[in-house]
């Protein structure tokens, strides 16, 4: 088989791939937006490529980690993230719209899902006796936030994290020069000290750049 051949047989595969990504998650996620655009934000479902570069954020080097997602939606990022958590580690999946948190309790029997706001990050942990977490995966509308709104969930998941934690979120590539973009990224260099930005993701539907940032600063 030459390259070409192989080359459009994979992207063949990954068509067909999203597209069924796209056939189980797209109900739920459709009646979410519609109940409230604003929560919602995305244009559609994560794709598998863009679930799997936010899931290489939890630590393969902690035996048993304790990772909380926020804006959890159709469970896209949590499917593949709560894969890489060990037997005796924890996966909590924080979703505010409640219908999309039932969806996503019963297509992941072995996540513990809340039903709750961001905002009340440190709460939530607290009620199920977490006092700090390994890694933060976020699939929040960022840039449709006021800047008090993002620097109060900021502020929560930095305090919740342990000092060798890691935080990461995405954004689409084609909004990151709007005003709201640009501001969260300010924000988010306000909180940590090391913030890298990854290259994107071409295989999701808008194409989307990913976050990585670990120190709180101020800690240590």
């Amino acid at each position: 088989m030459s390259f070409d051949t192989k080359r459009k047989a994979e992207v063949v595969t990954d068509g067909v791939v999203m597209l069924d990504s796209l056939k189980r998650s797209l109900p739920p996620f459709v009646s979410a937006a519609v109940r409230n655009p604003k929560a919602v934000g995305a244009a559609t479902p994560s794709s598998r490529a863009l679930a799997a570069r936010m899931a290489s954020a939890v630590p393969d080097t902690v035996a048993a980690p304790t990772v909380v997602e926020i804006g959890a939606g159709t469970g896209a990022f949590t499917r593949a993230a709560s894969e890489r958590v060990s037997g005796g580690g924890r996966y909590i999946a924080v979703e505010q719209d409640e219908r999309m948190a039932g969806h996503l309790e019963r297509d992941n029997p072995n996540v513990e899902v809340v039903n709750g706001d961001a905002a009340e990050l440190g709460k939530i942990l607290a009620d199920r006796g977490v006092t700090s977490v390994d890694a933060v995966l976020c699939g929040l509308p960022w840039s449709l936030f006021t800047v008090a709104e993002q620097r109060r969930i900021l502020g929560e998941i930095a305090t919740a994290m342990a000092p060798h934690a890691v935080f990461t979120t995405f954004a689409y590539v084609h909004a990151a020069r709007i005003p709201g973009s640009k501001r969260f990224r300010a924000e988010v260099e306000a909180v940590f000290e090391n913030v890298e930005a990854q290259p994107p993701v071409w295989r999701n539907l808008p194409p989307a750049m990913t976050y990585l940032c670990r120190g709180v600063r101020g800690e240590g």
